[in-house]
């Protein structure tokens, strides 16, 4: 609907500008007649071409009401506006007429209509220059020269004053109020996108303060019940809660409001886990290879997940034999367009060979599962000497909701 208000408003613009030429260079046509009749003392064809030009233009602009044609309106004024201009070159001495200049101006009226007629009248003009230059060096006694030798500063006057006044008076005043109409719409446009952005930035704020309380809400829950497994299930919920609402509180803090700096945020978010979940205080290192992109939320937030999910893992399984251990992720950009490799390992217990993802009752190695599919990926294990190492394969998803499994 937007769309259709545009074309039509532009169209409306067109036909203005269209009908303001035809009207003034008419009613200048007949005044330049008038002109060579009485003051100038030019007489046959110049005066008689102003003036069939002026009926012929008049009438075209009149059959518009029939046709509503804007384009043929458009290519009638410029086939009539150059033939007139030639015949009076020809007529008032060539290639050094002064009224050559208004061979310029059909140039712009040709734009008028689309941008394919003003190239093609463009070169119509260039060409016509060309042909007047030869025929007024190679064949001048093929030019009538019209205007008496005492009127041709008159004839120069009155030629230049009609270009200019029809320059300035319709595409000069035009392309001033198109200026200013842009920049008032461009003000506008930066006002609103102003507005957005502060709105968004404040609805990514309510986001990861209702994730913190709902984060809070789990931790009350946890503190009614003596169960040891419940108060983990409940953690491990919590964790995933807080992995997304650090994607919010990200985008609100920074400028830009649609993709995430990845590597800061895999850091924060490691650092949280271990703080978290290293109740023994073992000595687990996070080794980082990640590249300074930005991704897209789309892609962080399930990408989040998995690492909360691949991390915690490891954490809480990964080293139960050891006081120390190393976990590493990284992540490299494939040749294909948007595609990544994301590579999680540690050097822990490691998992059995059997373990299949898709089919384990772990709800963690599930969701890591369903969450590389909600990537438009795939993850497989690596086989390494010691530890559990993942390979997530994923397109960063530029728009869109996240798909669910």
């Amino acid at each position: 609907m937007k769309k259709n208000t545009v074309n039509h408003d532009r169209i409306d613009n067109k036909l203005k500008l269209l009908r303001k030429f035809n009207y003034t260079s008419s009613t200048l046509s007949l005044i330049f007649a008038l002109l060579c009749l009485f003051i100038i003392d030019v007489y046959g064809t110049i005066p008689f071409v102003f003036c069939l030009y002026a009926g012929l233009n008049f009438l075209n602009t009149y059959l518009f009401r029939y046709h509503n044609n804007l384009t043929t309106m458009a290519i009638n004024t410029s086939i009539l506006s150059w033939t007139s201009t030639m015949v009076i070159c020809l007529c008032s001495g060539g290639i050094t007429s002064p009224f050559i200049f208004i061979l310029a101006i059909i140039v712009l009226a040709g734009y008028v209509s689309t941008q394919l007629f003003g190239q093609i009248y463009l070169y119509l003009v260039l060409a016509s220059i060309i042909i007047l230059f030869f025929v007024s060096n190679y064949f001048p006694n093929f030019i009538p020269d019209d205007v008496p030798e005492k009127s041709k500063d008159l004839f120069s006057l009155a030629s230049i004053l009609f270009a200019v006044y029809l320059l300035g008076w319709i595409f000069g005043k035009n392309l001033l109020e198109t200026h200013h109409s842009l920049y008032h719409s461009k003000t506008e446009i930066e006002k609103r996108i102003d507005e957005k952005d502060t709105l968004l930035r404040e609805v990514h704020h309510r986001v990861k303060n209702n994730l913190q309380t709902v984060s809070s809400l789990l931790n009350l829950q946890s503190k009614n019940t003596d169960n040891q497994q419940i108060k983990e299930l409940i953690k491990g919920s919590q964790n995933r809660v807080l992995s997304m609402a650090m994607i919010h509180e990200m985008l609100y803090l920074r400028q830009n409001l649609s993709k995430i700096e990845f590597k800061l945020y895999v850091h924060e978010l490691t650092d949280f886990l271990v703080q978290s979940l290293n109740s023994k205080q073992k000595n687990i290192h996070i080794d980082l290879d990640i590249p300074d992109i930005q991704l897209s939320v789309d892609s962080t937030i399930p990408l989040g997940l998995l690492i909360n999910e691949a991390v915690t893992n490891s954490l809480k399984y990964g080293f139960v034999e050891s006081n120390q251990g190393s976990i590493k992720i990284s992540l490299q950009k494939e040749n294909e367009q948007n595609t990544y490799s994301l590579r999680i390992s540690d050097n822990g217990i490691g998992f059995p060979d059997d373990l299949d993802f898709s089919n384990s009752k772990s709800l963690g190695l599930k969701l890591i599962h369903n969450l590389a599919r909600q990537l438009h990926g795939s993850i497989r294990r690596i086989k390494i000497e010691q530890g559990a190492s993942y390979l997530v394969t994923f397109r960063d998803i530029e728009k869109g909701a996240i798909k669910t499994s």
